[in-house]
């Protein structure tokens, strides 16, 4: 890699605590999810651990929640430029957008299952993992010596993080089983 790499999950949203138990709306819900008074303060707390990283770029994702996020981030780095895009939304659900996770989970017979089988007008982790990886050697050819922030989503982020660390579907189907993968506000320095 020619450039160091942290990512940061969102803030907390209503869909970590009244709306736990549903799959987000895609590419939002309307109205648009919003950031918690502490899903803010998650924000703020992680930019302090940017501070002294010198970040060069940002890039992420075009979602309100996110966009949310990197204005924080823009404020507390004192930083005037942000760039979106969408491969960096969260994984697509396809159907089951808005409603219950314990239905779009029951579509499959194992978790395993979820990085080959997409639901139906969704995406598999292998898609996601995919658009991820595409973005991701897009900006390592494109920049050197740079110190970037990825904001984005839970998912996206864990499969970005395995695929730069290596790991086998095992690997990652045990940091998700776990409860291993980024947290909400959370900052992870990648390589």
């Amino acid at each position: 890699m020619q450039n160091k790499y942290f990512i940061l999950r969102h803030g907390q949203t209503i869909h970590q605590t009244r709306k736990k138990g549903l799959v987000y709306g895609w590419p939002d819900a309307k109205p648009p999810i919003e950031l918690t008074k502490l899903g803010r303060k998650q924000v703020k707390k992680s930019v302090q651990e940017l501070k002294n990283k010198n970040i060069d770029l940002i890039f992420c994702s075009d979602i309100f929640r996110t966009r949310q996020t990197s204005k924080i981030v823009m404020k507390e780095l004192n930083m005037e430029a942000i760039k979106y895009d969408k491969r960096l939304r969260d994984i697509n659900w396809g159907i089951f957008q808005e409603k219950s996770k314990f239905l779009a989970w029951n579509y499959y017979e194992n978790p395993k299952m979820r990085f080959k089988k997409a639901p139906p007008k969704g995406e598999s982790w292998n898609d996601c993992q995919n658009r991820m990886k595409d973005f991701f050697k897009e900006i390592d050819k494109k920049y050197k010596a740079k110190n970037i922030l990825i904001i984005s989503h839970g998912d996206p982020l864990w499969l970005l993080e395995g695929w730069v660390k290596k790991l086998n579907q095992e690997q990652l189907l045990k940091q998700k089983l776990g409860k291993k993968t980024i947290q909400t506000g959370e900052l992870r320095k990648i390589n």
